[in-house]
């Protein structure tokens, strides 16, 4: 459904809509791999460098995860909309007992995943109509 309201609408977007809904996922995608990344800071909590260097690169695994989706997205935006599609779902189900993690987690991720799906079918159609001509 998203992508035929995108194809609907596609030839008629302003440039400065079309622009948001290309480079938004991008941004927000990017801006959840840094906010995800801080989390993996309270590995360092007064103890030595040698060890909490293990469990911040452990705690860096999620970020690293999203980041990966990103730079695929980047090429392929309906990949990376099945993909964060899936670590917001995935992410839901591995915290069912804590909504407020959920909500800060997954609800950006699910965002990014339908603002890929538009994107997505965006340039689809701008493919379609280049080749039609």
């Amino acid at each position: 459904m998203i992508a035929n309201i995108a194809l609907a609408t596609g030839g008629n977007m302003s440039p400065y809509v079309r622009t948001f809904v290309i480079w938004g996922p991008r941004v927000i995608g990017l801006a959840a791999t840094l906010f995800m990344g801080l989390f993996a800071l309270d590995a360092f909590d007064g103890r030595p460098l040698s060890d909490a260097l293990p469990d911040f690169v452990i705690h860096l695994l999620p970020a690293a995860i999203v980041g990966l989706a990103v730079l695929i997205a980047w090429r392929y935006p309906l990949a990376g909309a099945i993909g964060f599609g899936g670590l917001a779902i995935g992410y839901a189900l591995m915290a069912p007992d804590r909504p407020d993690w959920i909500l800060s987690i997954s609800g950006p991720l699910a965002l990014v995943a339908v603002m890929f799906a538009i994107s997505g079918a965006i340039s689809r159609s701008s493919r379609r109509e280049v080749a039609a001509r």
